[in-house]
């Protein structure tokens, strides 16, 4: 979350001072006919070309990019279905349904639901993977909604530079007139290569990134439950989960051996 505020300050930091450095005075950047044309044009497409569902995704994951901080600790996850395992080891595999009302997750609980119920371990791979693939989908789908705008956001800027000649070009007599055509039509482009490249496309991809941690997080999941439906030792399901998981998910080393024990 820090990066991302470092980066986007810098940004528009390099760019401004640049600006101040070559005399520019920065109110001159702002216009209000620029900024509704640009931002005002740019949404419209954006939202013309994405579904509801899609767009409004989009809207809700921005607080992901700038207020909350990136989650990649897969640890207490782990911890979870290694105790299932413990527990599916000493008692049997029916005694997980007493234990299933503290899982939170909904992918965990309904997965360990169908092992309960004697789901075939193929058939439930099966489900499993298309549901991560489904979630990668919808996830991919979410953070090009802003890759979108990105790309939608330069041509409206020249769009409205091209106004903005226009009217410069209506009023050449007039020279008053003059100064604010020419001032539109040069900082609608500013507004519209800027915001594409220092937000749009940016935080497409960084919400891409984010949302990947949740098919991670499923993925090391789906290897957890199938571990415990095939009944592996349960500090070889977490040997494999950590392997998945990374630097991000190691629990206290040996934890499913010792319980198992």
């Amino acid at each position: 979350m820090i990066l991302n505020w470092i980066g986007l300050i810098l940004g528009l930091a390099a760019i401004l001072g640049g600006a101040l450095l070559e005399g520019l005075h920065l109110v001159a950047l702002i216009q209000p006919t620029a900024a509704l044309i640009v931002f005002g044009g740019t949404i419209g497409a954006t939202m013309l070309a994405s579904t509801t569902e899609e767009f409004g995704a989009a809207l809700k994951v921005i607080p992901k990019v700038y207020f909350k901080p990136e989650k990649h600790d897969f640890s207490h996850v782990i911890k979870d279905i290694i105790d299932m395992a413990n527990i599916a080891r000493k008692e049997g595999i029916l005694a997980l349904e007493k234990k299933m009302g503290a899982i939170k997750n909904p992918f965990f609980h309904s997965n360990l639901q169908k092992v309960v119920d004697g789901y075939d371990p193929t058939i439930l791979r099966e489900m499993m993977e298309e549901r991560i693939f489904k979630t990668e989908l919808s996830n991919n789908s979410i953070g090009k909604v802003w890759e979108t705008a990105g790309g939608f956001a330069p041509t409206i800027g020249i769009i409205g530079a091209i106004l903005g000649l226009i009217h410069v070009m209506g009023n050449l007599t007039d020279s008053s007139k003059l100064g604010t055509g020419i001032a539109v039509a040069f900082v609608a482009t500013v507004y519209g290569v800027g915001s594409a490249n220092l937000v749009f496309i940016p935080m497409g991809n960084k919400i891409k990134k984010i949302l990947m941690v949740e098919v991670h997080e499923m993925e090391i999941i789906m290897t957890g439950i199938l571990g415990i439906q095939a009944g592996l030792n349960p500090r070889i399901i977490e040997d494999k989960m950590n392997n998945l998981a990374g630097d991000h998910g190691h629990t206290e080393k040996g934890q499913g051996e010792k319980k198992a024990a």
